[in-house]
């Protein structure tokens, strides 16, 4: 009988600790099919951050790295340059990536380090229990904006595509949602991109990926999607923000 679905090879056995709903696994999937598509498992090293994602060293079968809060860009840029036959990428949070983490990643856009970022922006802390994050939405409720993000006392949003795209050394930037199969498949297509684009040399390639918590956000997981459509979508518009051909 024919083999028509399976499970990555780059995904190691070991059950994922996510929460129910979470889309945290389906990522981890779509980064694994893309290195087992483009045959580069055996010369991948990942970088994995605190956050949620703490334990990706568990779930993918090429090497991981662990890196300290925020610095993932950091220790990413050391591995690429002691090892420029390698492929690297960070796996990271927005409280991670986009708070603690706001310098390296940045810098590692100003200096076009030729690696692959793949941001999870799930617009809330989630580890540490839903706290506001740089990403929580305006009017948002967390654990600590109970009355909903006051962009008076708590500043705006970042848009850390849009702000990435500005750089020089930044040779793709692009914005996907894990919201639905067709959102998925687009997903998938801007991760291989990336990891593409870092084949060819030409610098730093990043995707945002518009993702869920149900838990944090006290929704189920089939209403965290349609909250993620309806409110995450209209401020974090998705798209294409850069591609140098």
């Amino acid at each position: 009988m024919a083999t028509v679905f399976k499970k990555p090879h780059a995904l190691t056995d070991k059950p994922l600790h996510y929460c129910p709903g979470c889309t945290h696994g389906i990522v981890h999937r779509l980064v694994a099919e893309v290195l087992d598509e483009m045959g580069i498992e055996g010369e991948t090293i990942g970088v994995a951050p605190v956050g949620c994602s703490v334990f990706a060293y568990d779930y993918f079968n090429c090497d991981v790295i662990q890196a300290p809060h925020g610095r993932a860009p950091a220790v990413a840029t050391g591995v690429k340059r002691a090892r420029p036959d390698r492929f690297v990428f960070t796996y990271q949070g927005d409280g991670d990536l986009a708070a603690i983490g706001t310098n390296e990643t940045v810098h590692v856009g100003t200096r076009g380090e030729n690696i692959t970022v793949i941001f999870i922006n799930n617009a809330i802390y989630g580890m540490t229990g839903g706290q506001m994050a740089p990403t929580t939405l305006p009017g948002q409720v967390t654990q600590t904006s109970p009355y909903g993000r006051n962009v008076a006392t708590q500043g705006y949003p970042i848009r850390v595509c849009e702000m990435l795209a500005t750089l020089d050394g930044v040779a793709y930037a692009e914005r996907v949602a894990i919201d639905g199969v067709p959102g998925i498949m687009n997903a998938k297509k801007a991760i291989r991109k990336a990891f593409e684009t870092q084949k060819a040399g030409k610098g730093l390639s990043f995707v945002e990926v518009l993702s869920t918590c149900p838990t944090n956000w006290g929704m189920t997981p089939k209403d965290a999607i349609k909250w993620l459509k309806e409110n995450m979508e209209s401020y974090y518009p998705l798209g294409c923000y850069k591609d140098k051909e």
